[in-house]
């Protein structure tokens, strides 16, 4: 189990995102990969108010429902870890007071439960003075309907904003942060978040663990299985990506293990991290997934993935 930030939160090392909630899996295969999660020892789901509302026919909240549908028919509340988020919901842009009071009673309804364990800012809001919302914020602390705050998509500057506001405000102080970081889009978050979080005690949990699926090693060229999910996989397809999932691969053929789990392994192991987010859209994708419970890299491993991911080459 691992510690989120300065939180009270001590969960198992994965995150199971709920993008595919309501998308790419139904109600019927998601409410099979939450069984599974919680039976393979996961306990930490990530959603957010907006997903997936662009999926014709959905309005919002879709992957909210199916997770709160979940924890109330499993009972599962008490030993489930729910994040979700504020400010790209169609019907609740941005992060003024009035909208993330409004918003958070709604994923409230919609997850069936009293409380969110740790509830992001999904995006900055230029429009909105820090103060407002970092205030909107710790009223629901207040309250008790959010336990812990996080930020995701910030910017270093603007954590460091938002940090100032809530010490001289005495407001609740974010202790977490969610970021898009893997093997291949490692510079900003390790240059400018990491020092961060670890100065402040903060934890990161990063999305796109497994660059939308790239890092499993199922995209070696740009036509391979066209589809949504898959283009944006193919998106990574390079010289040194295609390196990376070699090495990946050794390294898993070695241990027997799988490519997607070494290179969560990997996330886990940097400073800061704190549990990688990925998502399952079946059953049959969590075992590879669960496994970074039980994998710890060698240094010699994780040497090998620094250098052959890092850019500039040197």
């Amino acid at each position: 189990m691992v510690q989120i930030g300065s939180s009270d939160l001590d969960v198992f090392p994965l995150a199971l995102g709920g993008n595919v909630f309501g998308w790419t899996a139904d109600r019927h295969e998601s409410l099979a990969v939450l069984d599974a999660f919680a039976e393979g020892g996961g306990d930490l789901i990530d959603t957010a108010d907006s997903y997936m509302w662009r999926k014709p026919g959905n309005s919002g909240g879709e992957s909210e429902t199916i997770i709160g549908e979940w924890m109330q028919t499993r009972g599962a509340r008490d030993t489930t870890v729910v994040a979700t988020k504020v400010s790209k919901h169609p019907a609740f842009p941005g992060l003024s007071a009035a909208n993330v009071a409004a918003a958070a009673d709604a994923s409230l309804a919609r997850l069936r439960t009293d409380r969110i364990d740790l509830y992001y800012a999904h995006a900055e809001d230029p429009a909105t003075p820090v103060e407002e919302s970092a205030a909107a914020f710790d009223r629901l602390v207040r309250a008790g309907k959010v336990r812990h705050v996080g930020l995701s998509n910030f910017s270093a500057a603007s954590v460091r904003e938002w940090l100032a506001v809530a010490d001289a405000n005495g407001f609740a102080r974010p202790v977490a942060l969610q970021d898009h970081y893997n093997l291949v889009h490692r510079n900003d978050v390790e240059d400018h978040l990491v020092p961060l979080a670890l100065e402040e005690g903060m934890s990161i949990l990063p999305y796109y663990a497994l660059a939308s699926g790239f890092l499993t090693g199922k995209y070696r060229s740009k036509d391979d299985h066209p589809g949504t999910r898959q283009s944006a996989a193919t998106r990574y397809v390079s010289p040194q990506g295609l390196e990376i999932v070699d090495a990946l691969e050794d390294i898993g053929r070695d241990r027997g293990d799988a490519a997607a789990t070494v290179a969560l392994a990997w996330l886990a192991a940097k400073p800061a991290v704190a549990a990688p987010i990925a998502s399952a859209r079946t059953v049959e994708q969590l075992p590879s997934l669960l496994a970074v419970g039980s994998l710890t890299l060698t240094p010699a491993e994780v040497e090998r993935l620094d250098a052959v991911s890092a850019w500039p080459r040197p």
